[in-house]
């Protein structure tokens, strides 16, 4: 890792936990580490470009409240009170810009607060700022920001993944101690593995959707981020549940996810039966990286895990799935950026008809991926193409789902790399779309079936020294199965 970036010992490298125990006891204050979050992002992010906007003002004053309350003798808010926090830039806040890392949003101030957002604040976790990612989470390298890329702290010339390369990269380099990231097709997981940080994608429908600008609604999922599996369930606990203004919000209790992590910290997995994905362990994948995923499963078996090989034969045809029904509802989606109601405006000099000022606006506003896949997703919803296309893919997301179930019969958790490869550079496949998609092969299937999962860091690979992560899988409303494998494995590790 670039020493440059590598956090000295001192507040920004203590786990949120760690931070939250001395906060609590009085030993340092919020507003203490708050600072330090603050300094740090001041002198390493001209480097990589993780945030967007940093709200000083706003998170220190956050901090100055949680500080007062524990000096009044109140109880925390939660087990996170007074940690910092960096928020991907798709969830709404009223006090600090929302753009997507898009130009056709830039500068926008919602009139409201996301519900994870909301709760973030309720907890008493002050935000830092927000954090750059691909131009509305389209993308798997954060080079479609409108704003410029987010480098890996690792290899500065490096892609930290995407969509949520800002949050994992500010994660890595210390800037930051927790995070939130949305995941659609990988965008939490991918970004944790290469950035050797952990990442979860939560059971859909179990953190709110509610402010989050929506990609694809039927796959975009909020989630937790951090360096260790308990920091990312502590701050699992605080955004999920049940939220009445999201449609897509499942009204059921939220597994223990905090006692998961901490059991499985004890680092015994006997009886749990894991499930290796016989399409995801194959040639093609990086050498590096399958000799540490093959060293991942030999630890689980030390840790008294029954290994089994599961094959779920219709994952083969996930990225074609994927790669139409995601167009189709960004397509949908994206239509109510229209230069007429919010954002950017272009051409609007009473010289030009409302059509004209919306096709203006949307070619000057939108990036070229974004355009790309606005395009593909009204292709394949058009007369004609509808069936062919848009209906087949979601039979084949029913066959997926099949597949899970059926493992899931015989298995307990799933695993797999949860990348093809390690960290490439920027630029590298900016110019091949396909390569691209193709490298979240391993996340997709997940999103399709909207189940729950977990990328934690499997060691460096032998043959590019850069962090590797392995991919844990559970059924629907499981997720607390993914913390127990997790923190077993990260404990042994």
């Amino acid at each position: 890792m670039n020493q440059y970036l590598v956090p000295e010992e001192g507040l920004t490298s203590k786990s949120a936990a760690e931070l939250a125990q001395l906060i609590h006891s009085g030993e340092v204050s919020s507003r203490d580490v708050t600072q330090a979050h603050l300094d740090r992002i001041a002198e390493i992010d001209g480097t990589l470009n993780s945030f967007l906007h940093v709200g000083a003002d706003e998170a220190l004053a956050a901090a100055d409240a949680v500080d007062a309350s524990l000096k009044a003798g109140d109880a925390p808010a939660s087990n996170l009170a007074g940690v910092p926090l960096a928020l991907k830039d798709v969830f709404v806040t009223t006090d600090a810009p929302t753009t997507c890392a898009s130009k056709i949003l830039e500068g926008y101030m919602a009139p409201y607060d996301a519900t994870v957002t909301k709760k973030i604040r309720e907890a008493g976790i002050p935000i830092l700022g927000k954090t750059n990612m691909d131009e509305f989470a389209m993308g798997s390298s954060t080079e479609n920001s409108a704003y410029g890329p987010t480098r890996n702290p690792w290899d500065t010339e490096r892609t930290p993944g995407g969509s949520g390369g800002g949050t994992s990269a500010a994660l890595a380099a210390g800037l930051a101690p927790l995070g939130i990231g949305t995941d659609t097709g990988g965008s939490i997981r991918q970004p944790a593995a290469l950035t050797n940080t952990v990442g979860v994608k939560p059971t859909y429908g179990t953190v709110s959707r509610y402010g989050l600008v929506a990609c694809a609604s039927s796959l975009d999922q909020g989630g937790p981020s951090a360096r260790t599996v308990l920091d990312t369930a502590l701050l699992h606990e605080v955004i999920a549940g049940h939220d009445k203004y999201d449609a897509t919000s499942v009204d059921r209790a939220v597994p223990d996810v905090v006692a998961a992590a901490r059991e499985g910290a004890k680092g015994d997995l006997r009886g749990l039966k894991v499930g290796v994905v016989k399409q995801f362990d194959r040639e093609g994948y990086q050498p590096g990286v399958l000799e540490s995923f093959h060293a991942g499963v030999e630890k689980l078996t030390e840790l008294g895990a029954e290994i089994v090989e599961v094959d779920c034969p219709h994952f083969d045809d996930a990225l074609a799935a994927y790669y139409l029904i995601l167009p189709c509802e960004v397509s949908s989606n994206l239509a109510r950026f229209d230069g007429m109601r919010y954002g950017l405006r272009v051409g609007d000099d009473g010289t030009h008809s409302a059509e004209q000022v919306m096709a203006m606006t949307r070619a000057a506003g939108f990036g070229a991926e974004v355009k790309r896949r606005i395009i593909l997703g009204t292709y394949a919803l058009s007369v004609g193409y509808y069936d062919a296309y848009y209906l087949q893919a979601q039979r084949v997301r029913t066959l997926i789902a099949q597949d899970f179930a059926n493992a899931y019969e015989k298995v307990d958790v799933l695993v797999s790399p949860t990348t093809p490869t390690t960290a490439f550079k920027l630029g590298e496949k900016a110019e091949d779309p396909l390569a691209m998609y193709n490298f979240d092969l391993c996340t997709l299937p997940l999103n399709l079936a909207g189940l729950c999962g977990m990328s934690v860091p499997a060691g460096l690979a032998s043959d590019t020294g850069l962090p590797v992560g392995m991919q844990i899988m559970a059924p629907a409303f499981q997720d607390d199965r993914l913390y127990k494998v997790g923190a077993a494995f990260e404990a042994a590790r």
